[in-house]
This record gives C-alpha cells, structure tokens and sequence, in this order.
C-alpha cells in the first residue's frame, strides 16, 4: 500500500473496541467462578478447564491463524474471528452445564485467535513505519485495560444480573467492532498462492498446546507433578519438530529468516519478557488485595487501574520522545522502570495503605508503556506486509508462552514464600492443610474460628510470598535491559531503511 489509507486511524478505533472484548475476557471469568461452581456444579477441574480450553485453543490457533489472513486477507477473518466470539459468548451465557461451558470457552479461543494476530497484521499494512509505533501503542492499550476493567464490570454484572452477563458483555462490543470494520477497514489482499503447511500446523499447534497445558498444570501442582513434566517435554520435543520440519519443509509455515532479523529476534523476546512480568504482576496484585486487603472483586478491579493508567502514560510520553532517542533507549528506560518499580513493591508490608501500592503499581505501568509497544513495533518492522500475519502469530504465541511462564513462575515462588512462613501451631490438621494451600483459604480460616493472630500471620507470608515475585519480576526486568542495551537495534528496519532511501535521495 504506497499512499497510507485516508480512514486508517478510523479503522484502529474499529479494532480498539473489537479488542477490548478479548481483553475483558481474559479477566471476567474470574469473578464468575465461585458462582459458577454453585450453579453449574462445577468441580474443581470442570473450573480449571473453563479458563485452560480457552488457552489452549487460542495458543494452537495464532499461527494458523496468521497464516490464512496472509493467504486469504486480514479482513474477512478477522470480522469472521469477532462473529465466532461473539457466538460463542452467547453459547457460555447460555450453556446449562459445565461440559457445555468448557466447549463454548474452546469455540471462544477459536475467535481470540483469529482476532489478535489478524488485527496486529492489519497495523503493519495499514500504517508506514514512523505512524505503526503510536499504532501497536493504541493497539497495546486496548488489550490492556480489559485486564483490570474485567474484575470491575463483573463485578457490578454479578452483584445486578445472573452469571451468564459477564460473557454477554462481549456482544455489544463485537457487534460494534464488525459493523465498524466492515464499513472503515481496507478489503486488503492476500497472497492465494500460498501453500498451507499441514504438518508445520500441526507439530507448531500440538506443541504450544503441550508446552501451555504442562506450564498452567505446573503452576497448580508444582514443577515436579507429572501433570506438569510430561505435557511441557512433549511440547519441547515437539517444538524442536517444529523447527526442524521448518529447516527442510519447501514452504514453511514460518520463514526462519526472519529470526536472522535483530529487529524481529529480540523485539519479540522483549516483548515476551514485558509480556511475562505483566501477567506475573497481574497474577499476584488480585490476591493481594483480596487477601490482605480484603477487597472483593469489585474493589480489587479498580486498585488495578493504575497500572493501565501508568500504561496509557508511558505510551504517551514514550510516543514523544521515542523520535529523538530511538526505540532502543526508550525500550531500555522501560525496562529499567519496571525493575524500579518492581523493587519498590517488595518493601510492601502487610500493614501499609493503598497509596505506597498505588505508586509502585503505577511504575511498573509506565515501565510496560515505554517497552511493550517499541518492542513489538521494533518486531513488526522486519516483517513484510505479505507475511505479517504468520509473523504477528508467531510473535503473539511467544507472549502468550511467555505470559503462561510468568503465571506458572509466580504461582511456585509465591506459594513457596507463604507456606514458609505461615504459622499453623494449634490448627488441626485439616484446617493446617487449608491454611497452607492458598491465602484466601488461610484468611476463611482465620475468620471463621475468630483468630487474629492467624490472620495476620497469613497476611504477612502472602507479603512476604509477594516479595519474592517481585525480585524474581524485577531480575526479568534487568535481563530485559541487558538484552534491549545489547542487541536491540536503534529504530525498526523498515524505518530505518526508509530514513536511508530519504537521505540518499537527499543527496
């Protein structure tokens, strides 16, 4: 596309409001869950796999996904992916038992993975290189304030209507999203000679389902528990299948050429590595404020805006000086203010207010707004428009991988940190294995037997459990700028080959 489409900014709102039902998802079933296992008797399991048949499936469909967008063109995918989530939506409002529920959340993953990929393509084709960072920035905020909006209108959902709202919230907005692309996104081409790489669909998809399953399981059951093990070494083996096949196979579902890309290679592991301590963050502040803070899920929804709030601010003042430091400094300073912030969250003690946490929550947003949007932009300018959907893909499946990683993580140092300290003498043995297993269950406790000793002992191990997450977050964040001071190229390739050809013209 030479001249930039005239409605393409209108086009990026359409997506803004297509997405933020994706990113209310990732967030809302949360809140529904106790309700869920009351109404649907739901089992422990049943519970688990509403969350893991959506995961699973998003994860084994992003690669694909790219893949058919760059054969047959992002948009009637992408508005067909939004179509099949908002059915689906309306499937798990209505589903009357826990095996439907599980099926509808896997159909819903189907829509999430057409939708990510494909969207993030579109931004590639539809904006020039200088225009795409404050693009994937919009693109970026979008996503993200789903995350703690989730929480907050469930909350207000399951306190005025029945459980099946806080999936029927997503209608309107996918309603909104197809009329408006419809009518404001470009008809843009595909490439129809493409060839569908078949077993590179299969090994690429089987794997990252393997490697995520293994990772949730790992973060439920521990590291060591065979339902963890032998999923992620079946998706190991299977992986390195994958790369193999992509060595020999005439058209591979991935160019590895493009990881002899700086831009592409360490813009993608960058972003995997904000993408991680993301979700690590977001994986602890809910318990936090629930278990220490006793906030329920309304009021835990709205102490997490200032990280998106930080975010929305990064992005702003990263958008502004990103054109006189280059991508790589302002990914760096990104870095280094999620590391800042993430240290300042250790000195969290039990007793302190919301005001320290505001502060150091709203860091680390600002840290994710100076670095996830450059990363990913550095990432897409080694991509071609022809194949941006696959690239898309692939790098949306090493942050889902990478932000799988960071919850599995999180969860393991966390548990370690709490039930190492947390003091169970007298308890009987049931109500010390009840303790132990999770903060919420040690704060019941304590309240039901009127012990406030106990309850402050759970409060200070789940801090204290905090603290450790937060250093291990915080040597991501330094590694992350390590990697970003060394490897990191100054602008994206598209860019700066554009600046070349204008120079040289110049002259």
């Amino acid at each position: 596309m030479d001249t930039p489409h005239p409605r393409r900014w209108w086009a990026l709102g359409a997506l803004a409001v297509a997405l933020l039902a994706f990113g209310l998802d990732v967030t809302i079933l949360n809140v529904a869950l106790p309700t869920l296992a009351v109404d649907l008797r739901a089992s422990t399991s049943d519970l688990q796999w509403f969350a893991n048949a959506y995961t699973l499936v998003l994860a084994a469909g992003l690669l694909p996904a790219g893949l058919l967008g760059d054969k047959f063109g992002p948009k009637r995918l992408l508005i067909g992916g939004l179509v099949v989530f908002g059915v689906a939506s309306v499937a798990c409002a209505y589903a009357g038992t826990a095996e439907l529920l599980i099926a509808a959340r896997a159909l819903l993953g189907v829509g999430g993975a057409l939708m990510v990929p494909l969207s993030m393509s579109v931004l590639n084709t539809l904006f020039p290189g200088p225009e795409r960072s404050r693009a994937i920035a919009v693109w970026s905020a979008a996503l993200a304030i789903g995350i703690p909006l989730g929480p907050v209108v469930g909350g207000w959902l399951l306190d005025n209507f029945w459980w099946g709202s806080v999936f029927l919230i997503n209608v309107p907005l996918v309603v909104a999203g197809v009329v408006a692309l419809s009518v404001l996104l470009p008809a843009l081409p595909g490439r129809g000679e493409l060839r569908m790489d078949w077993p590179g669909i299969g090994l690429s998809s089987a794997g990252l389902v393997a490697l995520t399953y293994g990772l949730v399981e790992a973060g439920e059951s521990g590291w060591s528990s065979a339902s963890a093990v032998v999923p992620m070494a079946v998706g190991v083996v299977l992986l390195a299948g994958f790369g193999l096949w992509l060595r020999r196979s005439r058209h591979p579902l991935v160019n590895l050429a493009l990881f002899r890309s700086a831009g592409f290679a360490w813009g993608a592991v960058l972003a995997t590595l904000a993408s991680f301590a993301l979700m690590g963050a977001m994986f602890v502040l809910p318990q936090f404020f629930q278990a220490v803070g006793g906030a329920d899920a309304l009021g835990t929804g709205l102490r997490l805006l200032p990280i998106v709030g930080g975010l929305l601010v990064g992005v702003q003042i990263a958008d502004r000086i990103r054109p006189l430091l280059g991508a790589k400094h302002v990914v760096a300073a990104g870095f280094v203010l999620m590391a800042a912030g993430l240290v300042l969250g250790t000195g969290t003690q039990a007793g302190d207010g919301y005001g320290f946490v505001a502060i150091w929550v709203s860091v680390i947003g600002l840290g994710l707004g100076f670095s996830l949007p450059p990363a990913m932009d550095v990432a897409m300018g080694a991509l071609s428009p022809e194949s941006g959907g696959v690239g898309s893909g692939l790098l949306q499946s090493m942050r889902q991988v990478g932000g799988t990683l960071g919850v599995a993580i999180m969860g393991t140092v966390l548990s370690a940190g709490y039930r190492a300290t947390v003091d169970v003498t007298g308890l009987a043995p049931r109500a010390a294995e009840a303790v132990r297993d999770s903060a919420a269950s040690g704060a019941g406790v304590a309240e039901a037997t009127g012990a406030p000793d106990l309850l402050a002992s759970v409060r200070e191990s789940f801090v204290h459990g905090m603290s450790g997450t937060l250093w291990v977050c915080a040597g991501f964040a330094v590694a992350g700028f390590v990697l970003t001071v060394l490897f990191v190229p100054q602008r994206p390739e598209d860019v700066s080959e554009a600046e070349s050809e204008h120079d040289y013209v110049a002259r």
